[in-house]
């Protein structure tokens, strides 16, 4: 593929076990499947934007349109870097780095699924230390700040193992019903006492200008 008009598809992160990389077509087809296949149980949402409501086929198709959405609404002031997370070849899941003027706030936010058969693995915590990596070595983040509900128990575990706190309550609605959030921060200090996963990083200098650093 040739990169110079879009160099983000060259940046590669890598941990022991998981390679991350903005899909192509082909590996947006397969991160679609996957989440066509199922990210949770029927009996809850863990997502303050339903997405994952809906035909296997329709989820499918979102996933597939929003990974786009990311590349075409990219800006320096606003973006959203939507990986794909492959285990030995294989398309796991996602995980997303998301920066507001990060130029001027040196602030990120993270968010994350995993396909049903790849849950209780460790992979989440693995991938979210990626993006941290990418981050704050690599793109010099002062802040991390993530959210997650309260019944979601695997999320806020992944959040403290990696050395985020608590940083206040909120509430958001669901399908028309009121949730609570538990909202949590980390700063660079945190994240160098607490970053134990190995991350490489290659192909950041080429796209280092499109996070407005």
């Amino acid at each position: 593929m040739d990169l110079r008009h879009w160099p983000l598809y060259g940046l590669r992160l890598r941990t022991p076990r998981l390679e991350l990389r903005l899909p192509d077509l082909r590996l947006l087809d397969e991160l679609s499947s996957v989440a066509a296949v199922g990210v949770h149980g029927p009996d809850r949402m863990p997502f303050t934007v339903p997405w994952t409501d809906g035909k296997p086929e329709e989820v499918a198709r979102a996933v597939f349109q929003h990974v786009l959405a990311t590349v075409a609404d990219w800006s320096v002031q606003n973006w959203t870097l939507s990986l794909a997370v492959l285990h030995e070849g294989e398309v796991v899941g996602r995980q997303d780095l998301m920066g507001q003027d990060f130029g001027v706030r040196r602030q990120v936010e993270t968010g994350s699924w995993l396909g049903l058969p790849y849950q209780g693995r460790g992979f989440g915590t693995e991938m979210r230390a990626a993006a941290l990596h990418l981050a704050f070595a690599g793109l010099g983040a002062r802040y991390a700040v993530s959210a997650a509900m309260l019944d979601n128990p695997r999320s806020l575990g992944v959040s403290r193992r990696l050395g985020y706190t608590d940083d206040g309550l909120e509430t958001g609605v669901v399908r028309g019903a009121p949730v609570t959030l538990q909202r949590l921060r980390m700063d660079r200090a945190r994240w160098e006492e607490h970053s134990g996963v190995e991350v490489t990083v290659e192909g950041l200098d080429a796209c280092r200008a499109e996070f407005g650093v």
